[in-house]
């Protein structure tokens, strides 16, 4: 397995600190900015496969952070914040954060969210290696799932981790109708919350990019009263 580099951006450095010693249990290269500006810095001149942001930063606060990485990567971010509002936490989500935990936490639970990013992102297998090529088709859309890409009637579409991990669950379980919460725990992998507008915003923000018209979806389709479903013709050629 290539090594596998997280930059952490905090500017409280027990916070700091604890992230990069239980990160580097896991032997990952942790590199560490103490505010925003920093953190642009050294992402411009390093390759990162994960970035840890806090929300609240000197210089340049979080959220600018995440929309400027967001502009050119679809590297995971993971923001940290202290305030348990729900505003803050869907500002963080719709500008393309791929996750969200609020202070105080628990640190294992941030490492476990950290290594299920990283692994959907690099897409390894259980043996350290990438997956052979493969390609899922439906007439007008197909996701490669090795080179992390979505093409839409031949044009390729930005997405971010958890936009991708989103679209590749769907389209995996054509014509399945699943709930907030079922989408929640299979794509959020996990079981600590059950957060609705966290699955709302992801989906409003996929529609937005592989829909032709996002007001009368043809892909991501709401079944009223129980949740969505993916919805297309298989393309086997």
């Amino acid at each position: 397995m290539e090594d596998v580099r997280v930059l952490i951006a905090e500017d409280e450095r027990e916070i700091s600190d604890l992230l990069k010693k239980y990160l580097e249990r896991e032997s990952y290269k942790v590199d560490v900015a103490e505010n925003g500006e920093e953190a642009l810095c050294m992402f411009d001149k390093n390759s990162y496969n994960l970035v840890i942001l806090d929300l609240m930063m000197p210089k340049v606060d979080g959220i600018e952070v995440c929309r400027r990485l967001r502009n050119k990567t679809n590297v995971p971010i993971l923001m940290l914040t202290a305030k348990d509002n729900e505003v803050e936490k869907i500002l963080g989500l719709s500008i393309g954060a791929d996750d969200y935990i609020t202070k105080p936490f628990s640190i294992n639970e941030v490492v476990a969210r950290v290594k299920a990013l990283i692994r959907r992102f690099l897409i390894l297998g259980s043996d350290g290696h990438s997956y052979e090529k493969t390609m899922i088709r439906f007439k007008g859309i197909s996701i490669d799932l090795k080179k992390y890409t979505v093409n839409i009637a031949g044009e390729e579409i930005s997405l971010t981790a958890k936009e991708f991990e989103l679209l590749k669950f769907f389209i995996s379980h054509p014509e399945q109708v699943f709930t907030k919460t079922q989408l929640f725990r299979n794509v959020w992998d996990s079981n600590y919350i059950e957060d609705d507008n966290t699955v709302m915003v992801h989906i409003r923000k996929l529609r937005k990019k592989i829909e032709a018209d996002p007001s009368n979806p043809q892909f991501i389709q709401t079944v009223w009263g129980i949740g969505y479903k993916f919805t297309g013709e298989k393309d086997e050629s």
